[in-house]
């Protein structure tokens, strides 16, 4: 019988003393706790929305990079990136449009755009 007893005593997984049972458990809450932590701080990046006109520059297929202008937007309000939130179109000619009964050309006047709000961070 007691042969028996030791058998099974050696099957069951060793126990731990109730100090090593509470420090196993405070190392698993740190851990957990940092890993919380860690993405809490890649999802709250502190961010703030800024105001101001940016001229968008033409990229190298012709369309605006309002990407750039919300960055420089931003990097004017001491931030380092920026989204685009708002945006905005004007159109400016040449003073040869000015000039009475001129014919206008399609290159007298182009289309700029400009980043008037972006979210910065």
């Amino acid at each position: 019988m007691g042969k028996i007893f030791e058998k099974s005593l050696s099957i069951l997984p060793t126990l731990k003393s109730p100090s090593e049972a509470i420090d196993d458990l405070n190392a698993r809450a740190k851990d957990a706790a940092k890993d919380a932590g860690e993405s809490l701080s890649r999802l709250a990046k502190p961010s703030s929305m800024v105001t101001g006109r940016m001229k968008c520059p033409a990229s190298a297929n012709g369309a605006p990079d309002c990407k750039d202008a919300a960055d420089k937007l931003c990097q004017s309000k001491g931030f380092k990136e920026g989204k685009s939130l708002n945006s905005d179109s004007a159109e400016a000619c040449s003073a040869k449009v000015l000039i009475p009964g001129r014919t206008r050309k399609p290159d007298d006047c182009r289309t700029d755009y400009y980043v008037t709000r972006a979210l910065c961070q």
